[in-house]
């Protein structure tokens, strides 16, 4: 029964990391190894963001090798850049 339960548990623990709340998108962030990150769609209004995703289009036009939105930066610049977004 324990077991049942403990599977359970990180069944819907599993579903949860893949669903995207209402208002955010799911991003992959990285220049080698992709990371996922998401982010409110708030930012995609920002001209600092904007530039991020003409420096995507320019790299991988519309067609983006993870299945979504790959932005070819470093985890860290990411990071600093929506930490500062998310000031602002």
């Amino acid at each position: 029964m324990a077991i049942h339960k403990m599977l359970r548990r990180s069944l819907s623990a599993e579903k949860r990391s893949t669903e995207v709340p209402k208002g955010h998108l799911a991003v992959y962030v990285g220049e080698n190894n992709n990371k996922r990150f998401v982010i409110p769609l708030s930012y995609l209004n920002h001209p600092l963001f904007q530039e991020l995703l003409c420096q995507a289009e320019q790299e991988f036009g519309f067609h983006h090798p993870m299945g979504g939105l790959t932005i070819p930066c470093s985890e860290e610049s990411f990071i600093d850049l929506t930490s500062h977004l998310s000031r602002a």
